[in-house]
């Protein structure tokens, strides 16, 4: 005899989120439970957990995830007050990060800062750190590097190559020709070189 089964409407029967319920039973509130000044607060140091980011990167994912600004600027200056969030300390560390590891020239250190919503004063300080010497330095490093795996055998297309790789690293035109004239050995000027392009 088979066992009896109660009857049901043929409706489907809707099965409790087990995500939204994990979370209540760990003790954190569902996310429709949040107030906006806590999820974005969450949101915020979800994003510095992954890398430091500025004011202006963190407010404009606060905006696209419908944070209300004036909600979303007061978390941020909070996040301020006690260290977590501060334009000056990240431009130092992307400045030094970009000049060191990726050898990023001044120009292209600036222009990324900005592009990540620095503000230009703060801007113009981390670049400062970084001296016209260490500049010239990390140039010819990057040009030496890539010396010894170029192809190149005539001074004009070799002279072009490595001054436009120089130049697209963010070092000025001025300072890329110069180096590589000063770089490559003499026995490579049997014929005139134009200065490389921009």
């Amino acid at each position: 005899m088979s066992p009896i089964r109660p009857k049901t409407s043929g409706a489907p029967v809707r099965r409790s989120n087990p995500g939204v319920a994990g979370s209540a039973v760990a003790g954190f509130p569902a996310a429709t439970a949040m107030s906006p000044a806590q999820r974005a607060q969450g949101i915020c140091l979800r994003l510095l957990t992954a890398r430091p980011r500025s004011r202006a990167e963190l407010a404009e994912a606060l905006r696209r995830r419908g944070i209300p600004e004036e909600i979303g600027g007061s978390v941020l200056d909070r996040l301020n007050e006690v260290g977590l969030v501060d334009d000056a300390a990240f431009a130092e560390v992307a400045v030094h990060s970009g000049h060191r590891h990726l050898g990023l020239g001044r120009r292209a250190l600036s222009t990324e800062l900005r592009r990540r919503g620095v503000p230009d004063e703060i801007v113009r300080e981390a670049v400062e750190t970084v001296r016209p010497e260490d500049e010239e330095q990390r140039a010819r490093e990057l040009l030496r590097r890539k010396l010894r795996t170029s192809t190149a055998r005539n001074a004009s297309t070799l002279a072009r190559k490595l001054g436009g790789m120089l130049v697209r690293k963010g070092y000025s035109e001025a300072l890329a020709w110069r180096v590589v004239r000063e770089e490559l050995s003499p026995g490579d000027w049997s014929t005139e070189v134009e200065p490389c392009p921009d």
